[in-house]
Order: C-alpha cells, then structure tokens, then sequence
C-alpha cells in the first residue's frame, strides 16, 4: 500500500518503477550487502535490521521533497525488486539533482538501467523541473561511466582522493546531464 496516494508510478517496456514497500526490505538487503553491487556504491548494510535504515530513507526524502527513489520490478510481476534509481540530494532553487542507481547482479547485462534512467530522466527534467543532473561514479565503475556518456552524461572531471572506504582513499568522476541536452526516452 503506497504511503502516498500520488507516488508517481513509472512504466517503460518491460519494467514499472514503482514506489518502495516494506515488503521490499529483503531484497533491498540482498542488493545492499551484495559484494558486487556495493564494490562502487556508497550504501551498504551488514544486516536485514540496518537496511530498515534504507527503507525509511526512501520514504523520509520524499515526504521532504529532497529526492525520490523507484524499486524497479518486471512489468509482469511488479513485486520482484531487480534494483533501484532515483534522485537524491535535491536542491529546488538551482533546480538540481543528483542521480544514482543499483542493480541485483542477476540482471546485469540485460539493459535495465538502459530502459529505465531515461523514464526516470524524462521524470526529472519534466515533473520536478530539474535543469541539471549530476552522477558519481568510481572511475573503477566503466561499466557505470558508459552508461552514462550513452545517455548524455557529460565528464565534468574527477576529484582525487575526495571519499574514505574500506580503508582506502578514492576518487570520484563528475558526470552531469543539463536538461537542454536530454534527448528524452525516445533516444
């Protein structure tokens, strides 16, 4: 049951991005304690209990306009969660943003973030009016990167050494994407 009655509900030709349920914390786990999927992005929880953590902050940044995010589900069964996208860090007076994304590793390779980051793009530059998009991404992350430049995404630069984890100092590649740029989903 949505916690909000006009959660916007996202469809593209395969897959509906669709708001986060509670029901959804055992694979937000999966995907947020998987090694593969947490090698370069910035969550990770050690146990089901901490991943309530996320749940709530899915549901805390749109109650506060900061951000949304979508559980990305197969078309034909909308309650099997493949990952997540959305928008986050959200500033209104700029009219900014910045995106990010995950995936199961099950589905990797099957153009998923392909098919479902431009209807979340078309929501970002359209409903929330944004004028500039912006993506981290590890330089280690090619995979990421490419995806990225296929969509529009511009190299901004990489700030060396800016993040901590797991011991270790890394940098970070700026990407961004302005609204007069987006060719929209049908590109």
């Amino acid at each position: 049951m949505s916690q909000y009655a006009d959660f916007p509900t996202l469809e593209t030709a395969r897959f509906v991005l669709r708001e986060f349920v509670q029901q959804d914390i055992d694979a937000v786990f999966r995907g947020l304690s998987h090694p593969q999927v947490i090698a370069h992005y910035g969550v990770s929880y050690a146990t089901l209990d901490d991943t309530q953590e996320q749940m709530d902050w899915f549901r805390q940044i749109v109650a506060e306009q900061s951000g949304i995010w979508w559980a990305i589900a197969d078309a034909g069964t909308p309650e099997v969660l493949y990952g997540a996208c959305g928008f986050n860090d959200r500033h209104h007076e700029h009219r900014h943003a910045d995106i990010g994304y995950w995936l199961l590793p099950e589905y990797w390779g099957h153009g998923v973030m392909r098919e479902c980051l431009p209807a979340v793009l078309d929501y970002g530059f359209g409903a929330l009016a944004l004028h500039r998009v912006a993506a981290e991404v590890e330089p280690e992350n090619v995979r990421s990167s490419a995806l990225l430049a296929d969509l529009g995404f511009v190299h901004e630069g990489t700030r060396r050494e800016c993040e901590f984890k797991e011991g270790d100092f890394l940098d970070l590649a700026d990407y961004a994407l302005l609204h007069r740029e987006w060719r929209g989903s049908g590109a």
